[in-house]
């Protein structure tokens, strides 16, 4: 759209959200193709993420987007995805049943890390063996795991091995892989080949949860194959890897862990793209959730401990994320018992009255303007419940009084004040909720946005008539709490713009090593950030610019740089900033090689998959390098770039005893980065 480049490759980049898919058409540049990666974006579409069937919505998107750039589907020379299914499987317990291999491990051992929650029913094997430290081994005996591979080859969806040590020496991990595929065909995930980082249980549930996840994403890139086959798009497909970096869809399908977090990582990759800031704060923005990290020297602060999601903290490296329950449809409450109570916002998600009356303007505006006429203001007024259109057979297992009141609440949107008569029903309603079989609507700042003007996509009327019936509670002096729905729209508005700078904040604390919801949390911070005048006068500010992302964030970050201290910027195509980043990444993989020194004189090193010795430390260091320089091309070549750039880092451990220096180890890191290759 905007550079006056010439078109050189079309690639198509799809983001499959939680609410919408968003796809995007990229041209790439004449000066990309010698490493500027510049380029412009010819069309933007957005479908309805499909749940039940991701590749219906991923149609939709990539068919409207097709359309409107008036691109011969065959002119695509490379297709690029983001995706959250990794990380909601993960969040919402789902996954294949998997058996877990645990090779010189104990019982104890399941306890430690997570493990045992995460392995719930699913059958875990002990099997004598693994290795020590400098990888010599303990004998191994198969004999447990040979005896039950019959019965488990009918029972699960696939196979988890850890061995003690085996980024030591993964040897043993290999011999059971091999028995178990021998016997069962089936698929099978060792430890060794997701993290050379120490820690066996962590690393043991890292395993295990990719073993879940391998039928899942099969699923989906067969699903987007298929599209693509039908539409007669033949190019290379990406996915989007939790760091950011990109690899082939063969490689994401062998380790589906690394994409959790693949649809916050593809934003920041897009965010970097369209600003060209290295250094900045980036806030995403969505209907529920605002997701806040940090990009230095341009690439995205990682979680050095490994990513944690769903509770469970993982070997993966991935962005640093730090998640927000405050949105665009975020609740809007009154604060309890206040002289002057606040305005209060979030963490719950209302489907906004705007949106409501978009489908059902008859049904709510009508009660609406029954609370109007109604001299004094109801609790619940405002509000109303709707199912979500879940299958029905996901409602088994509800109460009598679930049961009832799910009965009585039907596809259009029933008023609040009808529906509960009882305490007790708004309690049962609650669960309800969070089966995800019923929503509630109300007010929320979108309808606010709609009330000024701000925003016209959903019905402006029935956010108006939210407005007023909102702006008529009371505060503790029985007076109104906003003079007019526009002054009540601006409150609303500023509250979210303040909530995003203390969400900012919080990060940038967080990432300095302090207790950030503590730190914004505190007077002078508050202060601070409010410019409060005294005698003692503070300033708090971010030493880098903040990138604002979503589609509601020209509304709502307009007002964040006087707050913030920074400049705030908001990218054109802040909408589709996830679709994008999927499309302009770079494939970036790496390798490690271990040097230690079981005995004095003996240097061993351990390198993809093997374990060698040495007599002199020169010369191991020498074998290490060559033999990471060689892992990381062949997985860049995996992870689908054809001329990878290298680099190797080394880190020693040594000591001095009577000022003579002693080798310990010696960690070299391999990595490779470089573009994805193209369709001819």
């Amino acid at each position: 759209m905007r550079s006056e480049a010439k078109r050189k490759s079309v690639f198509l980049g799809i983001d499959t959200g939680g609410t919408y898919t968003d796809a995007v058409l990229w041209s790439e540049s004449e000066r990309a193709q010698h490493g500027s990666n510049t380029g412009e974006i010819l069309a933007k579409a957005k479908a309805l993420t499909t749940r039940h069937d991701l590749a219906v919505g991923i149609s939709g998107a990539v068919d409207a987007v097709l359309r409107k750039a008036g691109t011969n589907p065959a002119d695509i020379k490379l297709v690029s995805m983001s995706t959250t299914l990794a990380t909601n499987a993960l969040v919402e317990g789902q996954g294949g049943r998997v058996a877990l291999i645990m090779i010189g491990f104990s019982e104890v051992d399941i306890g430690r890390d997570g493990l045992k929650a995460a392995l719930g029913t699913d059958p875990v094997v002990f099997c004598r063996g693994g290795h020590n430290v400098h990888g010599n081994t303990a004998g191994l005996d198969l004999s447990a795991l040979d005896k039950v591979l019959p019965e488990l080859a009918e029972s699960v969806s696939g196979f988890a091995v850890c061995a003690y040590f085996a980024t030591r020496n993964p040897s043993h991990e290999i011999a059971a892989a091999k028995l178990i595929r021998d016997r069962t065909g089936l698929p099978v995930t060792s430890s060794h080949e997701l993290s050379s980082k120490l820690g066996g249980p962590r690393r043991a549930l890292t395993t295990l949860l990719n073993a879940r996840l391998i039928s899942m994403i099969d699923r989906l890139v067969a699903a987007t194959e298929g599209f693509l086959k039908k539409r007669k798009i033949v190019a290379p497909l990406m996915v989007v890897r939790g760091d950011g970096a990109l690899v082939s869809a063969a490689f994401a399908r062998q380790r589906p862990i690394e994409t959790i977090l693949s649809g916050p990582a593809a934003s920041l990759v897009g965010a970097r793209h369209m600003t060209g800031l290295n250094n900045a704060v980036v806030s995403d923005i969505g209907g529920t959730t605002t997701d806040v990290t940090v990009l230095d020297n341009g690439r995205p602060r990682l979680d050095q401990e490994g990513a944690t999601v769903g509770g469970l903290r993982t070997m993966i490296e991935a962005v640093a994320m730090h998640t927000y329950g405050l949105g665009g449809d975020s609740e809007v409450k009154l604060e309890d018992g206040a002289l002057d109570p606040k305005i209060l916002l979030g963490p719950r998600r209302l489907v906004p009255l705007a949106l409501a009356g978009m489908s059902h303007s008859e049904a709510v505006v009508a009660e609406l303007e029954r609370q109007l006429r109604s001299p004094n203001s109801g609790r619940l007024d405002g509000r109303f419940a709707v199912r979500t259109g879940m299958p029905d057979r996901l409602a088994a297992g509800l109460t009598s009084p679930e049961a009832r009141l799910y009965e009585t609440i039907g596809s259009v949107p029933i008023a609040l004040d009808r529906l509960l008569t009882t305490n007790a029903q708004r309690a049962t309603l609650d669960r309800l909720v969070s089966r995800g079989l019923v929503q509630i609507a109300g007010f929320t700042p979108s309808d606010a946005a709609h009330v000024l003007g701000k925003q016209s996509n959903w019905d402006s009327n029935t956010a108006r008539l939210g407005a007023d019936l909102f702006a008529r509670k009371r505060d503790g002096r029985g007076m109104p709490i906003a003079a007019s729905v526009e002054a009540l729209s601006e409150t609303v508005l500023l509250t979210l713009t303040r909530s995003s700078v203390e969400c900012i904040l919080e990060t940038g604390f967080t990432e300095d090593g302090l207790d950030g919801a503590a730190t914004v949390a505190h007077a002078l911070v508050q202060r601070a950030v409010d410019g409060r005048p005294g005698i003692a006068l503070l300033n708090v500010k971010l030493d880098r610019p903040v990138i604002g992302l979503g589609a509601s964030a020209p509304v709502h970050y307009l007002g964040l740089p006087t707050l913030i201290g920074n400049a705030c910027v908001v990218p054109e195509d802040t909408d589709v900033a996830n679709a994008l980043g999927a499309v302009v990444g770079h494939v970036r993989v790496s390798a490690e090689a271990h040097v230690s020194q079981p005995e004095q004189g003996l240097f061993r090193l351990a390198a993809g998959g093997k374990v060698g010795d040495f007599l002199d430390e020169a010369t191991a260091i020498a074998a290490a390098e060559a033999d990471a320089r060689a892992s990381v091309a062949l997985l860049a070549r995996e992870a689908g770039t054809d001329d990878p750039q290298i680099d190797v880092s080394t880190e020693f451990r040594v000591s001095t005893v009577e000022g003579q220096r002693m080798f310990i180890e010696a960690r070299l890191v391999a990595v490779a980065h470089g573009r994805p290759r193209i369709a001819a």
